[in-house]
């Protein structure tokens, strides 16, 4: 069962855009997209609040998010939320079916 985790960072003066901007731009997303298990790692800016950017982070169990924990990139990805003084929300999901119900409300 997959788990998804959204993370929002939100900071001052645009920092959490910053602090993905160098997520991404250093190769760290990259890295994190590689690692066995990662589904998906992607940052989207907020439009209600354009000092808060969400990552949505995909696993496809909860070892792979274990062993990526326990990666030093953690270690970077802590540092980078300490230069940009950011602070987070959490929510965890574990993947479920879709409803039938719910089916008509989908376009595919």
């Amino acid at each position: 069962m997959s788990i998804t985790v959204n993370l929002r960072y939100t900071g001052k003066n645009g920092a959490a855009k910053k602090f993905a901007e160098e997520m991404t731009k250093s190769g760290t997303v990259q890295a994190i997209r590689d690692e066995p298990g990662n589904l998906r790692y992607e940052y989207y800016v907020s439009f209600d609040d354009p000092e808060t950017v969400l990552l949505i982070d995909s696993w496809e169990n909860q070892d792979a998010v274990d062993k990526h924990h326990a990666t030093p990139m953690m270690q970077t990805i802590a540092a980078l939320r300490d230069k940009y003084d950011l602070h987070m929300t959490v929510e965890r999901y574990q993947d479920a079916e879709t409803p039938e119900g719910d089916q008509q409300f989908i376009r595919k």
